[in-house]
């Protein structure tokens, strides 16, 4: 059953926690796709540049979002933790 308040405090509480939900989906859901973009390109691409600038925008979308509060700060380190952890162990380091 959907959520029916009855007081006009609770209708405009109602309203903001449909926006921000709104909000939070579309951020979150560009994240995931980026870090996943990310992912598949470390993996699949022989390039090393374009495979950094691929972690570099999905760190920063990332970032973003637990500025925004729309994902938790570990989650978030973890995930470019293990995307730069693949992407160096796929290209080393080159000395």
């Amino acid at each position: 059953m959907p959520h029916i308040p009855v007081h006009p405090s609770a209708e405009k509480r109602h309203r903001q926690n449909l926006k921000r939900a709104e909000r939070n989906r579309v951020v979150r859901t560009r994240a995931r796709t980026l870090a996943k973009t990310a992912a598949e390109t470390i993996a699949t691409s022989t390039d090393e540049a374009k495979a950094q600038e691929a972690l570099k925008q999905a760190t920063k979308v990332l970032y973003k979002a637990i500025s925004s509060g729309t994902m938790h700060r570990n989650t978030v380190r973890r995930k470019v933790a293990r995307l730069s952890a693949s992407l160096h162990r796929k290209f080393g380091k080159k000395a």
